[in-house]
């Protein structure tokens, strides 16, 4: 909210991914500090239902002109057109470049900064299906046993 109401205009875009994918991806990643709940899986499908409710409450109390929800499966397998719809939500013309966003030379400040070096790929998709075993007490968490069947 706080965006929206600093920024009337904000278009915000929403990435949802398989909470599963999600969880498992921040679980794995050696964090420099803070996101300590991400090193248990429990209190980690925790914290994702907790973003769920609050992604849940921000998605009806804002106008639809504000908010785009985006699947990350989508996104991976139907780039073209998911750029697009992007673009087109956010009012801008289409370039070409958003398709090759990869070949940017501008600095980058994110977990997965080697991830934004290559082009989009489906390897991380279902990738906590190979980590099933492991996973009982984030997938206990989640509640998602019976999605996932």
């Amino acid at each position: 909210g706080l965006i929206y109401a600093l920024f009337p205009n904000a278009k915000i875009i929403h990435v949802q991914r398989n909470p599963l994918d999600t969880c498992l991806s921040c679980y794995t990643k050696l964090f420099a500090q803070g996101q300590l709940y991400s090193y248990d899986l429990t209190e980690l499908g925790q914290y994702y239902q907790c973003y769920e409710r609050i992604m849940n409450h921000w998605r009806h109390v804002l106008p639809s002109h504000a908010w785009l929800d985006v699947q990350y499966e989508t996104l991976v397998y139907h780039l073209d057109a998911e750029a697009q719809r992007i673009i087109d939500f956010c009012g801008l013309p289409w370039e070409a470049a958003c398709l090759t966003f990869y070949q940017s030379k501008r600095q980058i400040s994110t977990a997965s900064f080697a991830q934004v070096r290559q082009p989009i790929y489906t390897s991380s998709v279902e990738r906590w299906v190979r980590y099933e075993s492991e996973l009982a007490p984030l997938i206990k968490a989640l509640n998602v046993a019976q999605q996932q069947a």
